[in-house]
């Protein structure tokens, strides 16, 4: 147990340490994501659409790096330790590996809420953006089960991206304008009636949809606790799903590295 969270520590304290000593990486990170958020921002004005969506925009927005942190940041960090040579002291050390996911997960998390809270104050600086808070507690719930349920999902690909080889940056990059369009990252989509319901059905499997929208229920609409109920329990839902297939997943991995001497699926 203490050596579990010594590894958790190490994890954790490579990326913090990472964020203090590169700080112009942060810099960029910041902008880049401002500048898809000005794009539909603009638009929106445009259009003279309604002032909250402006603030829908900026909550996508910051989540939108929490995304990023999970496909890059944790779903491929095992393959580009294989790359890197450093896979087999991950894999021959006495300790759980679900602790090294565990360590970068916490470290990854503080850096990139960070990165989203700067988003939505320069965005809020630059445009007329307003958000309330009328229910902290369940602000507080939610966004704990949202970072649990997208660092599970993040655990979970992190097997699968290794097991399955050079496929894995394919994956990442496949999985980026679906996500995109289903997590409704720059418009909402639960009462957007555009959008069929088999669709909405879809989305709400993906953690960071639940997340975005119950977001901005309780930021943007003033929502209270009973607002995001059915948030709360699907986040749970996933969360109780994520996790252990994370570990089932990283069990096989081990499996497949002690038995068969290799960490990449072979193609018949």
């Amino acid at each position: 147990m203490i050596n579990d969270l010594r590894v958790v520590y190490a994890r954790a304290y490579v990326r913090l340490k990472g964020l203090i000593r590169e700080p112009h990486w942060s810099i960029a990170e910041v902008i880049i994501p401002l500048l898809s958020i000005s794009a539909y921002i603009y638009m929106y004005e445009a259009m003279n659409a309604a002032d909250h969506l402006l603030a829908f925009v900026a909550i996508g927005g910051a989540m939108l790096a929490f995304w990023s942190n999970v496909l890059w940041g944790m779903s491929s960090q095992f393959y580009w330790e294989k790359e890197t040579g450093n896979l087999t002291q991950y894999m021959v050390a006495p300790i759980s590996r679900m602790a090294i996911l565990v360590g970068m997960a916490i470290g990854g998390m503080l850096n990139t809420t960070l990165r989203a809270c700067s988003i939505i104050f320069i965005g809020m600086l630059l445009f007329p953006i307003q958000l309330s808070l009328i229910d902290p507690f369940a602000l507080v719930i939610i966004f704990i089960l949202s970072i649990s349920a997208l660092y599970g999902l993040g655990m979970l690909f992190a097997s699968l991206f290794l097991l399955y080889g050079r496929e894995a940056s394919h994956i990442a990059d496949l999985l980026q304008e679906p996500i995109f369009l289903l997590s409704g990252l720059y418009y909402p989509i639960f009462n957007n009636r555009f959008i069929p319901d088999i669709v909405k059905m879809a989305a709400s499997i993906i953690p960071l949809t639940l997340a975005i929208d119950g977001l901005r229920i309780l930021l943007v609409l003033n929502g209270r606790f009973e607002d995001v109920t059915m948030h709360i329990i699907g986040l749970s839902i996933l969360v109780a799903i994520l996790l252990p297939l994370a570990r089932k997943a990283l069990h096989k991995l081990e499996e497949i590295s002690k038995k068969e001497g290799r960490l990449t699926l072979r193609w018949q």
